[in-house]
Formats: C-alpha cells, structure tokens, sequence
C-alpha cells in the first residue's frame, strides 16, 4: 500500500515546487532538490503515446522513489484514451498525482496536437481532462501557457474548463506559446487569471531569486510558486524561499557549492551509469557557474574532461572559489533558456 501525500496539502506548509524541465527533472535531480527544500517535484514530460506502445524508455522517465513524495509524472499527448491509460499507470505506480503538459512549445509535441496546441482546441481538452480525472482516484494537474500567442491569450477558459473537468490546480508559465522562452513572463497576467480563479493556482516564469519567488506569492496570492532554471543557477533557492516566506529571512548557514556538487554526484552515480554521470555533471557544473568570473572559460574545460574524476577536479577547484553569500544575478543565460512548459 503506497503512502501517498496530497499536493494541494504539500503547498499549506511549502509552497514552492520544482518544476518539470526536459532532460533535467530526471530521478536523481528531483531526489536532490527535494533534498534541499522543493516541496513538490515533478518529472520530466512523458509520452502517453510511448507509454501505450510499452517504450522501455520512456517507461524509464516515470521512475522515482518515496523520498521525493509528493511526487507527480508528467504526461503529454493528446488522445484522451492514451491519456487516460497513462494517467492509470502513474497511479498504479504510486505517485501521489498526475500532471498534464499543456506547456510544450516544442514543434515536434505541438504538430501532433499536444503540448501548448491543445490551448487551441478547449473543447477537446475538456474531454481529456474529463476522461483523466475519470480514470483514475489520484489528483490530476495541469500546467499552460498564457494562451497560444499574444492575440489569443486565454488563461482564464483553460481554468474554468479544469475546473469543470476536477483539475486539482493549474500552473501556469507567464508567456505565451510564440513566445518561447523570449521576453519576460508576464505575473500580472497570472495574478489575474488566480483573482477570478475557483480552483488552485501556480505561477511559474523567470523566478531567478528566493526574494522573487515569495515576493510573486504574496503580490498575486497564489497557491504556490514553480522554479525551475532559478534552481539551475542556485541549487539552495527552495531553502532559502521557503526560510524567507515562513521567518521573513534567510537563516543558513548553507551548504558549499563544492559540498553540494559532491552530493549531486552521489544521487546521479547511484542511478546513472558512468557515461550518464559525466553527461549530467558537466550540465550542472556549466549552469552552477552561470554570472561569475572565469565561467565561460571553466565552461569550455568542463567539457574537455573525460574521467569523472578529472571532472570533479575542475570542477570542484573552479567551485571552490565562488562566494556562496554572493548576490545572484537574476539574468538568466542563454544555455538556461530550455524546459518544456
């Protein structure tokens, strides 16, 4: 019997959830940063279609264990059948809830009418989303976008045909679809759509700082705050948002960034092979770096290396010197600009 948490529960005490980013939110990674205070985490995105198929690998995205409860699997499709069978295998599988990706920008998702393409056709949403809750006992959430482009913006229909469907919360990323990654996201937008909403919202979208995550909580009342680069750049942001939101500061003393690499390096070494292993660090070891000196030149030895043990020379020794009370800056580098929602 699976000893499941409720996620709405989750976000009373901490409200601050880790985002699901292709690629990235992979076992080891949600393992760490629940670790480090992410109340929430979700997987990277998954494909019903695959799942229906039996793909081996994409039947590997969905692993996870009990450390990271609440825990959800992201799904992303747009047969409500496929959907539906999806979503009763993540329950079968015990995770505490099912999240739907209505985010992806991505052409290859958005051609075949998931992702952010279903933000066009409501109708054909509702009865997915119908059919999901439908089929299975666990909560089922969805994350957006604004609305397709600038022009058709339309937030507040998706909330409300969730809310119809018994969508337990909605996240969504402040831009629109033919945005991208570009330009800012827009919380005044989200702060709207959460004002007239009769059912759980998340905003998500260019939170870089602890400060900026509880500053966007409080100014929109919102149910809760997805990072996801911001814990890219700083693997220390949910600790330090969630100390500020619950005592009004950052408490510490914090871990080293060359303590907290060697922890990341033991999670993914107990998962991944060696090759794998290098692969992930050299990511992490890239985005840690974003905003100090030296970092593009560490950047391009960082990917020169090829033992993990000369991997974690350079980068343990560039780590090393980095003030960990040093300002972060809330810019984003064009490597950061990735995910899926």
């Amino acid at each position: 019997m699976f000893r499941r948490v409720n996620p709405c529960a989750a976000l009373q005490s901490n409200p601050f959830v880790l985002a699901p980013m292709a690629g990235i939110t992979d076992h080891p990674f949600r393992t760490f940063m629940h670790d480090l205070g992410a109340s929430v985490v979700v997987s990277e995105l998954v494909s019903a279609t695959g799942l229906e198929y039996k793909s081996a690998r994409t039947q590997a995205l969905m692993s996870f264990d009990d450390s990271q409860r609440p825990v959800a699997i992201q799904l992303f499709g747009e047969n409500p059948t496929h959907m539906a069978h999806a979503a009763q295998l993540v329950e079968h599988m015990g995770a505490d809830f099912v999240d739907v990706n209505f985010g992806c920008p991505v052409p290859k998702v958005v051609k075949k009418g998931a992702g952010s393409a279903m933000l066009r056709d409501l109708p054909a949403m509702a009865v997915l989303l119908q059919e999901m809750v439908k089929a299975v006992k666990i909560p089922v959430t969805i994350k957006i976008r604004t609305g397709w482009d600038a022009d058709t913006r339309n937030a507040h229909q998706v909330v409300q045909v969730a809310a119809d469907a018994g969508i337990a919360w909605v996240a969504i990323h402040g831009r629109t679809r033919a945005q991208a990654y570009e330009g800012l996201a827009d919380w005044d937008y989200i702060g709207d759509v959460k004002a007239k909403a009769q059912i759980p919202i998340l905003g998500n979208g260019d939170i870089a700082t602890a400060s900026q995550a509880v500053e966007k909580l409080k100014l929109y009342n919102l149910d809760g705050v997805m990072i996801g680069r911001g814990a890219l750049k700083n693997p220390l942001i949910f600790r330090q948002a969630l100390e500020l939101w619950q005592t009004g500061a950052t408490a510490g003393p914090y871990p080293s960034m060359t303590e907290l690499f060697l922890a990341l390096h033991k999670v993914i070494a107990a998962r991944c092979d060696e090759r794998i292993t290098q692969i992930q660090l050299k990511k992490f070891a890239a985005w840690y770096s974003t905003g100090y000196p030296g970092a593009a030149q560490f950047r391009k030895q960082i990917f020169q290396v090829d033992t993990t043990e000369s991997l974690l020379k350079v980068a343990l020794d560039f780590l090393q010197q980095l003030n960990n009370n040093q300002k972060e800056s809330p810019n984003h580098e064009g490597f950061l600009m990735g995910g899926h929602g």
